[in-house]
């Protein structure tokens, strides 16, 4: 079965970090670029991050750059988010998306996307 599975998410204070693994199964992974997308409650999908098929090559969003990092293991089929510093307007659902090529956009058209994690950021 083709299929992206996120976990990693869960409740967290502001200023804490969540690491959200994307582990991907029933395709060639490193074929495919990663997208991260984030959707806030009521809200619409918004791109987050992507990276390219061999992981050379990263891009973020204005408003997660120097917090979040992006990062896979081919050898492992799996991407990586690491979110540090959040913040409560980061509350939502993450998932992951195989690509074409990076970077993403909010309406990107997805290959294969995952149910997504949530990413709760409260006191």
């Amino acid at each position: 079965e083709v299929q992206l599975v996120e976990s990693g998410g869960g409740l967290v204070q502001p200023g804490g970090s969540l690491r959200l693994s994307c582990a991907a199964s029933g395709f060639t992974f490193d074929d495919y670029a990663i997208g991260w997308f984030h959707q806030a409650p009521g809200k619409e999908r918004e791109a987050v991050s992507c990276i390219s098929t061999s992981g050379f090559s990263t891009y973020y969003q204005d408003y997660v750059r120097g917090r979040f990092t992006v990062s896979r293991d081919n050898a492992k089929n799996t991407a990586y988010l690491q979110m540090n510093s959040l913040k409560p307007d980061d509350t939502g659902v993450y998932f992951c998306g195989a690509t074409t090529h990076c970077p993403v956009y909010n309406s990107s058209p997805l290959e294969v996307r995952g149910q997504g994690t949530q990413v709760t950021v409260s006191s």
